[in-house]
């Protein structure tokens, strides 16, 4: 009988740490980035890229400048969908715009440097 109530303490015992560390795993993996939330401020790094456009355009720039100023706004402009696509992947949170939130999150990661840094590249 001692030997029954025994065994039974004991896989009582590893079922109870089995489903914690199922419970744990689940909190890592599923419900902690599901809770996080990434934000980008699009307008911004757009106003930012408008801006350097625009003051290569105005300026005293000779005409392979100009060419160098639109194939920048073209590369600009195929880049920033694909950066966009990226970020949630990268995150591995949900991506919303800066101005969808209406205050401060404590969970809420700005990536607006992220998106910066793919729109930059090459």
């Amino acid at each position: 009988m001692k030997a029954s109530i025994a065994s039974f303490i004991g896989q009582a015992l590893l079922t109870l740490l089995m489903v914690a560390a199922a419970l744990l795993l689940y909190d890592q993996w599923v419900l902690r980035p599901a809770l996080s939330v990434g934000v980008v401020d699009v307008a911004e790094v757009y106003r930012t890229k408008e801006a350097e456009f625009t003051r290569i355009l105005t300026q005293n720039a000779s005409d392979e400048e100009h060419q160098s100023a639109l194939r920048l706004a073209r590369h600009f402009a195929q880049r920033l969908p694909v950066a966009l696509d990226e970020l949630p992947r990268d995150c591995g949170c949900l991506v919303v715009l800066k101005s969808a939130i209406a205050g401060a999150s404590p969970r809420a990661v700005d990536l607006t440097p992220l998106l910066r840094r793919k729109v930059e590249g090459p």
